[in-house]
């Protein structure tokens, strides 16, 4: 492509959202407001993730030796629980260790009656994981290891968080499909209207040898940018209510400070900014291209 016939299909593209301004509005609104409620949605889901990853980096498979099992042989485990990929940390717990924190918190000074350590076979390792849904697959490789006596697991809270971020996972990726649909629709509906007024024009154009890659391409860009401006208003809008929204939050209730904590705005919009450019330019360019291939045939 020339440069300046480049040039040429940026004006058209340009042209073509004044010329058609009331429709090409409405879809920037329509994906604009897609986009919100993309943005709004994201920020809740992934915040939800990180309160469900927090609190399921708690949940912890204890592992118990049998009695008399040499440091050596427990040192070995340890490091076979470490290499495993679900494992995120493996703390050692001795058995002096686990008397003392029994002591401080459920005996005091009653303790001094104990002249001998009643955990003296409570050595464990206390296991975290990636993702508690792998817990199943991490207690059945344990249970086999040499020396292990005893593998406490939570399989009750496992299964609940796993099922939360299932079901998280479903309810997002449908709404996202819905807005997505949605956006693309409004656009069809705008570049079909554009091609409907220049239809006499189109057709001139055909007949005196343009190709079909000159004249679709305006509307493509008519689209690309309609898509475009769409993704980056909400953006701004979704940007200022987070700031203000967790600020109050936080100001407001300050006992939630001590028990949840919220994702940073950056760190939000370091994924939300490219995702949703992607998008509305993306749904831009398929709902124009698509709309344009169908109707330009004369």
């Amino acid at each position: 492509m020339r440069f300046s016939t480049f040039i040429y299909t940026i004006k058209q593209g340009f042209a073509n959202i004044v010329r058609n301004k009331w429709y090409s509005l409405a879809s920037i609104a329509t994906i604009s407001a897609c986009l919100f409620l993309f943005g709004i949605f994201y920020a809740v889901v992934i915040n939800f993730e990180h309160i469900v990853d927090e609190a399921q980096s708690g949940v912890a498979v204890t592992v118990f030796f049998d009695e008399g099992l040499s440091e050596e042989r427990i040192a070995e485990i340890g490091e076979l629980i470490r290499a495993r990929s679900e494992v995120d940390h493996a703390d050692y717990i001795s058995a002096e260790e686990a008397w003392n924190s029994f002591k401080d918190d459920y005996l005091g000074e009653y303790a001094d009656g104990f002249t001998e350590n009643p955990l003296a076979d409570s050595s464990n390792y206390q296991i975290y994981l990636n993702n508690v849904g792998m817990q199943a697959a991490l207690v059945e490789y344990l249970e086999g290891l040499d020396g292990v006596r005893e593998v406490n697991k939570s399989e009750v809270t496992a299964n609940v968080y796993d099922s939360i971020n299932t079901l998280v996972g479903y309810v997002a990726l449908g709404i996202i499909l819905i807005l997505l649909l949605v956006s693309v629709f409004l656009i069809s509906n705008t570049v079909t209207i554009g091609i409907s007024v220049r239809k006499e024009e189109i057709n001139i154009m055909k007949y005196i040898g343009a190709t079909d890659f000159f004249v679709r391409t305006p509307f493509v860009v008519e689209g690309i940018l309609i898509g475009a401006i769409g993704s980056l208003l909400p953006l701004a809008i979704v940007y200022l209510i987070y700031n203000n929204v967790i600020s109050y939050v936080l100001n407001r209730f300050t006992v939630l400070s001590t028990i949840v904590s919220f994702l940073p705005v950056n760190e939000i919009f370091a994924t939300l900014i490219p995702v949703s450019l992607a998008i509305g330019v993306g749904i831009g360019f398929i709902g124009s291209f698509i709309t344009v291939r169908k109707h330009i045939r004369v």
